[in-house]
């Protein structure tokens, strides 16, 4: 009897062969999501560290120049101290002018040895004795002349929490004179962190290098010090990104720091894990959404293939259906994807181009990407696009190109080769493009912010001239730099007169008329104009000999003349001004002998008559040396 037929083995029977698809699509899908999770947790961990690095370095350079502005002011009026006891109505004016012009000072002063005040820029001086503060107690114990920053104090003026910039006055014979101190409210820098809007458990930290809290944003109680591993963190790197559990309200985050450059201050920016995981944990749900909907598909499909094996219609449709899922993932996303060929035409653009760009994505098929490039970004593209040589290179480019309605817009694209190794002809570019308008928007804006502040640091505030930080900056480079290289010192003759009987208004008035004198006598030229020191204004002129710097400086002061402001105190009742020139020479040892020559040659201006211009080289020695303590 023949053998009967044997069966099918149950392992590759049709339940069997539905039931092994079904396993190997679920394996593929649980791990595409594990996969595409984790690397997209990864990417939103690294742009939180870029944009959290980048924040505390912005955050990092205000407070920096806050402090610098204010340390710039003080040194000057230290120096001023030491040496002079200015009269208190001119030097509280001056106080004021300061704290006017720097927005983050609350008061400027100076306390006298015992405490009291005896300079301020209040209305009225205040009454507080303030020899019990740590910080006059470190100046009046200590020999340094840096400057201090104190802890939060209770101000005993306003009552706020404020932090106090301190310096020791010395006496010209080397004892303790007193503390120049200016204030800053802690809200100043609350009210600058809160522009950024940041979710409800952020948080942005002020503190001294000692572990010291200085102001912290939100406001509300936090420690008086940081643990001591964050203090030596911060003490060993200028700059540091961790994550954390934070002191202040126990919340896992993850925060950077960054040290200023000139002073003992850090800043941290503090985002919780929720924050800086926020988009990716909702594009998780999607993602899960779109699993969910995959595998209903999958066993769908499966089930329908164990019913009807044979039937490839529904094989078929079940492609389809897959095919329409893909279509509406790419034509839903945010950014645009899109596909280029070789030549830079487009193959496929997503549907979201009309959110970004406006336009329609079937009228972009088959043009040149090209011709959407704004003409200043053209050469970057195309560099970019050139050094696509192998599959593994990705490339990122910022331009600006044009929405339907003709206006410009900034992008970024990401771009990498796709296509077959094997198959050169049909190699492809696919890109990612994203609107980061208003990411530049932002980055302008703090860019400005950051040259302004330098403005102000290196300007004199009433002349609009160079002051005298910058002079004494550039006098020394250019002397080191020029062979040829002549120095103006002039002087408004019989200033002091002038204010007694016309008023300080019309001094500052006197003065800046003077300055704009001066501007447009140097204006278009590599001269730098700077105000030397009250009316004393001070000219460098790089490659110009003696003669030509006599032109210049005759010709500036027969203009002053010609202004014809009033001075009863003058010889000829209008403003005059006096100068001194000296040229390099083959026997000028420095930039302090070029400076110490030009400065008696004014004085022998002064000493001679007034409204005049003496030469250094027509001295003879130091005779006149005296003349500087005369005239002045």
């Amino acid at each position: 009897m023949p053998d009967s037929p044997a069966k099918l083995p149950k392992l590759f029977s049709p339940t069997a062969i539905v039931a092994a698809v079904v396993a190997a699509m679920s394996i593929f899908v649980l791990g595409l999501l594990i996969w595409k999770a984790v690397e997209a947790r990864t990417t939103a961990l690294a742009q939180g560290e870029r944009d959290i690095r980048n924040l505390t370095h912005s955050l990092a350079e205000h407070a920096s120049h806050s402090v610098q502005a204010i340390d710039v002011a003080m040194n000057a009026m230290v120096d001023l101290l030491k040496y002079q006891k200015p009269r208190v109505d001119r030097f509280n004016a001056a106080l004021r002018k300061t704290a006017d012009a720097l927005p983050q000072i609350k008061e400027i002063g100076v306390i006298d040895p015992d405490g009291n005040r005896i300079y301020s820029s209040a209305a009225e001086l205040p009454a507080h004795n303030n020899a019990d503060r740590g910080y006059f107690i470190g100046h009046r114990d200590s020999t340094d002349a840096s400057l201090h920053i104190s802890e939060p104090l209770q101000s005993r003026l306003t009552g706020q929490p404020t932090i106090v910039l301190s310096r020791r006055v010395t006496r010209e014979d080397g004892s303790f004179g007193g503390v120049l101190f200016a204030t800053i409210e802690t809200s100043y820098f609350d009210n600058f962190y809160q522009a950024f809007k940041f979710g409800p458990h952020a948080g942005i930290t002020l503190l001294r290098l000692d572990g010291i809290v200085l102001a912290h944003w939100p406001a509300g109680k936090w420690n008086k010090e940081v643990s001591a591993a964050f203090k030596a963190k911060i003490e060993q790197d200028r700059t540091g990104y961790t994550k954390t559990t934070s002191p202040f309200d126990g919340r896992v985050k993850y925060l950077g720091f960054e040290r200023a450059s000139q002073y003992p201050i850090v800043v941290t920016v503090a985002l919780p894990e929720a924050q800086v995981l926020a988009a990716w944990h909702d594009d998780l749900r999607n993602d899960l959404l779109v699993a969910i909907i995959l595998m209903g598909s999958v066993i769908l499909f499966a089930i329908l293939l164990g019913k009807e094996f044979a039937k490839r219609t529904k094989v078929a449709r079940m492609l389809r259906e897959r095919e329409a899922r893909y279509r509406l993932l790419a034509d839903n996303i945010a950014d645009v994807v899109i596909l280029l060929d070789r030549n830079g035409r487009f193959l496929f653009v997503s549907q979201s181009v009309e959110t970004i760009l406006g336009r329609n994505p079937d009228d972009l098929i088959g043009k040149s990407c090209f011709e959407f490039v704004h003409s200043d970004h053209l050469a970057d593209v195309a560099r970019a696009t050139s050094e696509l040589t192998n599959w593994t290179t990705t490339k990122t480019v910022e331009f600006k190109t044009f929405r339907a309605d003709g206006s410009e817009v900034w992008v970024e694209i990401n771009f990498k080769l796709a296509g077959a190794a094997e198959d050169h002809h049909a190699i492809e570019v696919v890109g990612v493009l994203r609107d980061v308008t208003e990411r530049r928007k932002m980055e302008d804006e703090l860019n400005a912010l950051n040259i302004r502040l330098s403005e102000l640091a290196t300007t004199d505030g009433l002349t609009t001239l160079a002051n005298r930080r910058s002079f004494d900056s550039a006098l020394p480079r250019e002397f080191r730099d020029r062979e040829q290289i002549s120095l103006i010192m002039l002087d408004i003759d019989h200033f002091k007169g002038f204010n007694d009987t016309q008023g300080h208004q019309a001094g500052d008035e006197c003065l800046r008329r003077v300055a704009r004198v001066i501007a447009d006598a140097t204006t278009n030229t590599t001269a730098l104009a700077a105000r030397y020191g009250g009316e004393e204004f001070a000219i460098i002129l790089p490659g110009v000999g003696e003669q030509d710097a006599l032109k210049v400086a005759e010709a500036m002061r027969l203009t002053v003349r010609s202004l014809a402001i009033a001075n009863p105190a003058a010889r000829r009742g209008v403003v005059s001004i006096s100068l001194g020139i000296a040229s390099r020479s083959a026997a000028t040892a420095s930039e302090t002998e070029l400076l110490g020559r030009a400065d008696l040659a004014l004085y022998e201006a002064k000493r001679s008559g007034r409204d005049r211009t003496v030469l250094a080289s027509s001295l003879a020695g130091d005779n006149h040396s005296a003349g500087r303590k005369q005239y002045a």
